[in-house]
């Protein structure tokens, strides 16, 4: 099973992708956790990485598409894989055809997780993450045990730059002009799954399931 998890940011494609990986015995290749590691290191890349992800902005095409194949290229993912936050533009779409094609490793569907931009707001706003294992949480949704603090790790929460209000607009934004045209690409190729992306993590999932059982598109 080799899936993309599309929807804008808070959509829920990185607890949808941790649960599929589960399902399915693949990896989940999260491009913003592989990011926000080289952030965290402070390496050069990681450096300017930072700069693109506070203001809301994507990161260049070259060095996402150089990232994910150089991921795919590795063992654990020779059985499957899920994609979770690329492709986020349609040249990525079609960079990703082209580097699956010379992998003989097609797509076998990309997910859709459709949720109203109110709902986004909200989830991206009051979500919290550890600053040490990267942990997240929701302040009404998954609170944590204990206000402030990280139940698996004890550390600190905090919320990331690009989850302020002002920045989540502009992210939104970003998604709007420059990531809706991949649905267009992957519905023309015939494998876009559209899914509803509210209610509880299980009901999600097990709408992705069907959908992805019945190949409904």
């Amino acid at each position: 099973m080799r899936l993309v998890l599309l929807g804008a940011p808070g959509a829920g494609k990185g607890t949808q992708g941790e649960l599929l990986a589960l399902e399915l015995g693949v990896p989940r290749i999260a491009t913003g956790d592989l990011l926000r590691e080289a952030m965290a290191t402070g390496t050069p890349l990681g450096n300017a990485m930072r700069e693109y992800v506070t203001r809301g902005e994507l990161v260049p095409d070259e060095v996402v598409i150089g990232i994910v194949k150089e991921r795919l290229e590795q063992s654990d993912a020779e059985r499957g894989f899920i994609l979770d936050g690329f492709p986020r533009t349609e040249a990525q779409a079609q960079g990703l055809e082209n580097l699956l094609k010379e992998l003989r490793r097609p797509l076998t569907a990309a997910v859709y997780l459709a949720v109203d931009p109110e709902d986004l707001m909200e989830r991206l706003t009051q979500r919290r993450v550890c600053s040490q294992c990267g942990a997240t949480y929701h302040l009404t949704g998954r609170p944590p045990k204990v206000a402030g603090r990280c139940d698996v790790c004890h550390a600190e929460l905090i919320q990331r730059a690009d989850d302020s209000a002002e920045v989540i607009k502009r992210r939104l934004e970003v998604y709007q002009a420059q990531t809706e045209p991949v649905l267009g690409f992957y519905e023309r190729l015939g494998i876009l799954r559209r899914v509803e992306g509210t209610g509880s993590p299980k009901e999600v999932l097990s709408r992705v399931k069907m959908v992805l059982k019945e190949g409904s598109v």
